[in-house]
């Protein structure tokens, strides 16, 4: 099979390779569309050191299901879901490939209303959402058997989304809507009608001098959660300066830091879902049982939810060029070329 392989020179390159065997708590999927994510840019760029397959999100059919899953998969079974790309320990995971393998609790079962390409630009956002929304800022799950979005909690409570027209902040205005919280969004002004189409009730510019003030007026100095799906310095910065008084919490997405001693922050690690020990960025991190149990339970709430349309995936940009495409499209994520837009690749 076709796949795209880490070369020791820190680039990557579409090879000949032997098709995973299953192990017996994955699922083997035949991969029809996958979508690029600037984390695999950073594996290619910095971690890798060689052989490992690159890519996170993926959307397929069942192949074959390992003994040790417990969820009702089957072959055929279309699948939206992650691998564990450029991991150093199983050259063979990884989603840019003729096959991949998932861990069988993961992913959603994909409605007949979504399109393999728009499937797989979901998993990593939904990932990142439970761990960062509910996992760490504790909202509350919203309802699976929920018709319509809730009314917002009396009295208001508000969540911030920095970084909202990413395809995980377009998604998490809309988890954070169901769980009945009001949300203002921070992004690029030629975004803002899109976080308003999600449920953003208010928007506001990252490069305003005074966007913080207008996020800490507009929310009358009572903000306490933040979801920074950014997390750079002029982001932590923002982030913070929004929050009430009080103090509050901050999910982000990479390492930052924070001054305020009345507001904490977690940086969130998708990749402790996969329940295996791993290293990167010479940081060690042991597998997390807890998580992979909480994770497997929000897809399947999600899944209902999907179902229900009550969320809509991040919109698409379709990119040409099968698996040298997806090559291309990685090098425009460098480049920062893409905005408001998930980039995604049909490689059938």
């Amino acid at each position: 099979m076709k796949a795209i392989k880490i070369l020791p020179n820190h680039t990557a390159e579409v090879q000949e390779t032997s098709i995973p065997k299953v192990r017996d708590d994955c699922v083997l999927v035949r991969v029809k569309a996958v979508a690029v994510n600037p984390s695999d840019a950073k594996y290619i760029d910095r971690l890798g050191s060689g052989g490992e397959t690159v890519g996170i999100d993926l959307c397929g059919t069942i192949e074959e299901v390992g003994c040790n899953v417990s969820r009702p998969w089957k072959k055929g079974d279309r699948i939206s879901t992650l691998s564990h790309g450029g991991n150093a320990d199983r050259h063979e995971d990884g989603a840019f490939g003729e096959y991949a393998l998932s861990k069988g609790d993961l992913g959603l079962r994909v409605p007949s209303s979504l399109s393999d390409t728009e499937a797989a630009a979901l998993p990593q956002a939904v990932n990142t959402c439970g761990q960062g929304l509910y996992q760490f800022l504790g909202l509350p799950l919203p309802d699976a058997s929920i018709t319509v979005s809730p009314p917002a909690l009396d009295p208001p409570q508000w969540v911030l989304i920095y970084g909202a027209s990413t395809s995980t902040g377009t998604l998490a205005i809309q988890f954070a809507r169901l769980s009945g919280f009001r949300v203002v969004a921070i992004c690029s002004p030629h975004n803002f009608d899109l976080v308003i189409s999600r449920g953003a009730e208010k928007a506001f510019d990252y490069r305003s001098s005074t966007c913080a003030q207008e996020v800490h007026d507009y929310t009358s100095d009572s903000l306490q959660h933040v979801f920074d799906c950014i997390s750079s310095s002029a982001s932590a910065a923002i982030c913070e300066a929004s929050i009430s008084s009080r103090g509050g919490a901050i999910a982000c997405v990479l390492p930052v830091k924070h001054s305020r001693p009345e507001i904490t922050s977690k940086k969130l690690s998708g990749y402790t879902v996969f329940g295996e020990p791993f290293t990167k960025f010479g940081v060690h991190t042991p597998a997390k049982p807890e998580d992979v149990a909480f994770m497997r339970n929000f897809f399947e709430r999600v899944q209902k939810l999907l179902e229900k349309r009550l969320i809509k995936p991040h919109p698409i940009q379709l990119g040409q060029g099968g698996w040298e495409g997806v090559l291309d499209g990685i090098d425009q994520l460098r480049k920062g070329l893409v905005s408001g837009a998930k980039l995604v690749y049909s490689v059938e």
